[in-house]
């Protein structure tokens, strides 16, 4: 029932924002009167699950979801019409246009995107508000990376300036280092003493590299009942069950799931001893960690002590246009600085297609949820789109400022070969990505 549940929020967020991107091409497209052959939602290769032509425009859906289009004439597009590109241009004919419509055109769908993406952040701030943290109720401070100990962090501690700036969250401050380059920190100790820590400035590589990034901070859980084994874990082999609850690793008391994390993590490559209880019954039973220092289990998150720190803010219209428009480009920006952990060895095998976007869904319907995730797809799709790769927006964008800055269009046979060689490359990155998904689900 879970797999339904985000499979319908995924289809339903895609689905809306592939016709309004394609809508973004076909406005500007008649506004300039060039003909729009067909409108898709989906792809229709063979056959199409519904079609209808209303004047010059065949209106349908077809059977494969990856994506939409619209059919533009006189334009070098997926289509491959080489029998209608062989023919004189015609008045209504995409390339009969000046450049600077055709570039209008070509930018309408990004700009869409990108339009949405900023109005629905501000919608949601404005109905549904913004979760924060009051820091003075987070009693049991923060769970820290163990990986952070060795720059002065330490678990239990509140975060309470990130680079100047009061902070009201706790759960994204691990994205503030590794996209957003924070490096400095006034945090205070459960001891009550207050230190400023400051980050190395190669920090955000470090973290990617010693897979830390997004679990740099986040709330405390106390340790209670196993919730979950990973297949093929270190847990897994050292027989840990569901309903299983571990009170010390080597002799020493576990009060906490991130104590037991920080125990695993120093413990890399060593023996331990782990006193479990189960079933009102304790045993104490010996076992080696792997060299990554994960153990293989997770938490019942009902023992979060400190839920009652979060607050919904509440935001006026004007108040939500300001933030949710911040929000918005914080959202760009971060797409766009993500790419440079993407060309990386682990960036590759990081990549994930429909099932990993579908993962990033609430089990559950829930509207505010549904909404942030389309707004951040919106933006995402708009970052993507803009690549300069030919088959995407941005390789046409590319070709037509080449021509508006030297006078002179790329050949249709240039053209041609390009859309072929950006179709194969988007074929190429759409089945790696899957397979990705395909790989985790089959090992873990």
């Amino acid at each position: 029932m879970d797999f339904w549940i985000r499979a319908a929020q995924l289809i339903l967020s895609l689905s809306i924002l592939i016709v309004l991107h394609e809508f973004g091409h076909f406005i500007p497209a008649r506004l300039f009167k060039t003909r729009v052959e067909k409108f898709y939602l989906f792809f229709d290769p063979y056959f199409a699950l519904f079609k209808k032509k209303i004047g010059d425009t065949e209106w349908g859906i077809g059977w494969l979801p990856l994506g939409g289009y619209v059919k533009i004439s006189g334009m070098v597009d997926e289509s491959m019409d080489k029998e209608q590109l062989a023919l004189p241009p015609q008045p209504w004919e995409f390339r009969s246009k000046p450049a600077w419509q055709r570039l209008i055109v070509m930018l309408g769908g990004v700009t869409v995107n990108i339009i949405v993406g900023f109005l629905i952040f501000i919608m949601v701030l404005f109905v549904w508000g913004e979760e924060k943290v009051d820091q003075k109720k987070l009693h049991h401070g923060m769970a820290v990376h163990p990986y952070l100990e060795q720059f002065g962090f330490e678990s239990g501690d509140r975060v309470l300036i990130v680079d100047g700036v009061k902070n009201e969250d706790v759960q994204r401050l691990g994205g503030a280092i590794l996209i957003f380059d924070k490096r400095h920190f006034t945090v205070q100790h459960q001891n009550g003493k207050i230190e400023q820590i400051n980050l190395p400035e190669d920090i955000g590589t470090k973290m990617w590299e010693n897979n830390v990034e997004m679990s740099a901070f986040d709330f405390r859980h106390f340790m209670g009942e196993v919730d979950s084994v990973a297949p093929k874990s270190v847990a897994k082999r050292f027989g840990i069950m569901k309903g299983d609850k571990i009170l010390a690793v080597d002799g020493k008391e576990i009060e906490y799931y991130d104590q037991f994390q920080s125990a695993m993590f120093h413990s890399k490559g060593k023996k331990v001893s782990l006193t479990i209880e189960r079933n009102d019954s304790t045993f104490t039973k010996n076992t080696k960690i792997g060299k990554d220092g994960v153990f293989g289990i997770l938490g019942d998150h009902k023992y979060t002590p400190d839920t009652s720190a979060i607050f919904t803010q509440t935001y006026s219209f004007g108040e939500a246009f300001g933030s949710g428009f911040g929000k918005g480009l914080k959202t760009m920006y971060s797409n766009v600085a993500q790419f440079k952990y993407v060309f990386t060895s682990k960036g590759a095998s990081s990549v994930g297609g429909f099932g990993s976007i579908g993962k990033l869904f609430p089990t559950s319907w829930n509207w505010q949820a549904f909404w942030t995730l389309t707004a951040l797809l919106s933006m995402m799709l708009a970052v993507m789109n803009l690549l300069p790769i030919p088959a995407l927006d941005g390789g046409h964008v590319m070709f037509l400022l080449y021509e508006i800055i030297t006078g002179r269009a790329a050949s249709q046979n240039v053209m041609e070969k390009a859309q072929y060689v950006g179709f194969f490359l988007l074929i190429g990155l759409l089945l790696f990505a899957n397979g990705n998904d395909l790989i985790k689900w089959l090992f873990g």
